[in-house]
C-alpha cells in the first residue's frame, strides 16, 4: 500500500514516514504543492494521501481538487486549522476525513484504516478501467489487456503510459514528459531514451501509422488521442 505524504513540517513529516513504513506501508514523501503534483502526475500513483492544508508555495484544497479530477483514492487532511469553513471546504472537495494537529499517531493509522475499509469495497465493485485504442487499461491493478491477452508492459513504459492518459488529448512537450518520469521513478531518461519508451510503448498498443493512438506532433511533443 502506498501513500502520499504532504508535509512541509520536516519532525511531522520524518515521525509519519517512520510510523507508516512501521506498518508496512510505502511512502512518498512531498514537502510542497509542486512536488506532490510532479509526483502524482509521474505515474506513482499512491493508494492513500495524507494532506497537509498550509505549505510553502499553496495549500492542500488545490491538490485535493487536481487529485479528485481523475481520482476516488483516499484522501486525508492533516490541519492545523479546527475551525468550520476549512472543515467544510476538505469535505466538500471530495476529502474522505481529517484531523487535527497535534494528533495521535494511532488515532491516524485508526482513521486510514477505518477509511480503507470504506473503499476498499468500492473499488473491486467497479475498478477503474480506461480503454487506449484496442487495449483495456485497469488503473485499479495496473494491467493493460488487449482483449484477453495482456500487454506485459515495463514499469517505465507503464509510467508512460498513465502520463498521457493523466493528460489525454493535451499535447505535452518532451521536457514536460521527461520531467515527471525523472521525478517520480527517480531514474535517469535522456532524450533519446524517451523516443525509444515511445516506440516501444506504442507497439505494444498495436499503433500504426494510419491509425496512431500516440501522435507526434512536429515541433511540439506527443498527444495520446481521445
Amino acid at each position: 500500500m502506498r501513500v502520499l505524504v504532504v508535509e512541509d513540517d520536516e519532525m511531522i513529516a520524518e515521525g509519519l514516514r517512520f510510523s507508516l513504513m512501521s506498518e508496512d506501508y510505502e511512502v512518498l514523501s512531498a514537502g510542497t504543492v509542486q512536488e506532490a503534483e510532479k509526483i502524482w502526475r509521474s505515474g506513482m500513483r499512491p493508494d492513500f494521501c495524507l494532506l497537509d492544508v498550509m505549505l510553502p508555495d499553496g495549500d492542500g484544497f488545490s491538490l485535493c481538487r487536481e487529485i479528485r479530477r481523475s481520482s476516488k483514492v483516499p484522501v486525508l487532511f492533516l490541519t492545523a486549522c479546527d475551525d468550520e469553513v476549512s472543515t467544510v471546504r476538505a469535505l466538500e472537495l471530495g476529502a474522505d476525513d481529517y484531523i487535527t494537529k497535534p494528533f495521535r499517531i494511532r488515532e491516524l493509522l485508526a482513521r486510514m484504516k477505518a477509511i480503507l475499509r470504506r473503499t476498499s469495497g468500492a473499488e473491486k465493485e467497479a475498478p477503474q478501467l480506461v480503454t487506449v485504442g484496442k487495449n483495456q487499461v485497469n488503473l485499479r491493478i495496473g494491467k493493460v489487456y488487449c482483449g484477453n491477452e495482456e500487454v506485459l508492459l515495463t514499469a517505465m513504459e507503464y509510467r508512460l503510459l498513465l502520463i498521457f492518459l493523466n493528460h489525454r488529448g493535451q499535447v505535452l512537450s518532451r521536457g514536460q514528459i521527461l520531467d515527471q518520469i525523472w521525478d517520480g521513478a527517480g531514474e535517469f531518461v535522456n532524450d533519446n531514451t524517451l523516443t525509444v519508451y515511445v516506440g516501444r510503448l506504442r507497439k505494444k498498443l498495436g499503433d500504426t501509422e494510419k491509425e496512431p493512438l500516440i501522435e507526434t506532433v512536429r515541433g511540439a511533443g506527443y498527444r495520446l488521442r481521445q
